[in-house]
């Protein structure tokens, strides 16, 4: 077989695998989407808002299954999500016991014996430090902490399925933290940047900083995580990398925290985020800045448990893990650049959301490398036209 005819069937090939696979690539992501349908309720059980906060009961329900999606500024804003094996599973609560904050058991998630998996993650403090060698190095003595579960939170400004709180502190008059909570039926990407993609097993939780007056004229700020599980914590971070920046430009890595049974087993749930923060509400590219994390590490139950209502109401046994996420690398812009500072990120049951290649990068593929097959196999078809017409049109003279 001469070498054009096998060139022509090797076009033919790369041409036929690469459809193929990107077909297959688009069957088998439309047949894992599924959706659930959601219902809110603000303060279950209540007629008037209670003191001290309030209390987010968001169901997503599954055609055997439900998320419970609780989300609490009692204390420091905490987010418990309740996986179930019933599409009738609901939330249960003792209103006197719950605004007590001292007795575990006041929120219950019912029947009891549905539960699969929960996990809880807190948001304990804002850490602030004067970066005044701009080196980025958070090991210099700190400002005394920002205690979120000391401060004032409004009431939850709701529009289905989307909740924001915000929050200031008795030592500042102006400028707040702000969280804002969105609990999804289907997969989707977030609007705004970093267009995080999320399924329908996961919520997004974005936290800002707006006019939040900083301490010293090169501030930066550290974000303390906390997190509470049953059997199985959020006790380990896995940093994967990624060759496609479409939608989150310049950011190759995605960090999640996860909790598994061992390094081996399943994901049973999953706090993940891109390590990027963004200087303005509204921003570009050149608005991004990175942040980094701490290793998780083992936390006081006790402390734990005073400082969101919502976890001692849940939980009667804790075993906390924490870490920091840092903000900002050396030579980056301070806050007081902008005095606004947002992060994003998803918790979810099961194994997180992985980007794939959108079709508009499938289509520049196919362009990239469909051209060079083509013409490949343009070439080879007419080399071998050429042969054979050559080889047609051949005489021999006769031997005298």
């Amino acid at each position: 077989m001469s070498e054009a005819v096998i060139r022509c069937r090797g076009g033919f090939l790369g041409i036929f695998l690469f459809s193929f696979f990107c077909s297959c690539e688009s069957f088998f992501r439309g047949a894992e989407t599924f959706e659930r349908e959601l219902k809110v309720e603000l303060n279950p059980g209540l007629r008037l808002p209670p003191p001290g906060g309030d209390l987010l009961h968001v169901r997503a329900v599954g055609n055997n299954d439900t998320l419970h999606y609780l989300f609490c500024s009692h204390g420091a804003p905490a987010l418990l999500l309740v996986h179930t094996n019933s599409s009738s599973s609901d939330v249960q609560v003792n209103w006197p016991l719950f605004l007590a904050r001292n007795t575990s058991g006041s929120l219950k998630v019912t029947p009891e014996n549905s539960i699969q998996y929960s996990t809880a993650v807190i948001f304990s403090r804002l850490l602030e430090y004067d970066d005044v060698n701009n080196t980025a190095d958070p090991n210099f003595d700190f400002f005394p902490p920002y205690e979120l579960q000391n401060f004032t939170w409004s009431r939850v400004t709701q529009s289905s399925p989307i909740a924001v709180i915000c929050g200031t502190d008795a030592t500042f008059t102006n400028g707040s933290i702000c969280f804002k909570l969105s609990v999804f039926g289907s997969e989707g990407r977030g609007q705004s940047w970093p267009h995080l993609l999320h399924s329908a097993n996961s919520s997004q939780l974005e936290v800002w900083l707006d006019g939040l007056p900083p301490r010293a004229t090169h501030s930066r700020f550290l974000l303390e995580l906390q997190a509470v599980g049953g059997d199985y914590p959020l006790n380990r971070v896995e940093v994967y990398q990624s060759i496609d920046d479409e939608f989150t430009p310049s950011i190759f890595k995605v960090t999640q925290w996860i909790s598994a049974q061992n390094k081996s087993s399943d994901i049973l749930g999953f706090v993940q985020w891109k390590p990027v923060a963004y200087r303005r509400s509204n921003p570009t590219l050149e608005d991004a800045t990175p942040c980094r994390h701490s290793d998780p590490q083992p936390q006081s139950s006790e402390e734990m448990a005073t400082s969101s209502g919502l976890i001692q109401a849940f939980y009667s046994d804790l075993e906390p893990f924490g870490l920091n996420v840092s903000f900002g690398l050396a030579g980056d812009p301070f806050y007081n650049s902008t005095n606004f500072l947002s992060w994003t990120v998803l918790v979810g049951v099961g194994f997180p959301p992985v980007d794939s290649f959108s079709p508009l990068v499938i289509t520049i593929m196919a362009v990239g490398l469909g051209a060079p097959l083509i013409l490949l196999l343009l070439g080879g078809l007419w080399v071998c036209i050429r042969k054979r017409a050559v080889d047609s049109t051949t005489n021999y003279e006769p031997i005298n």
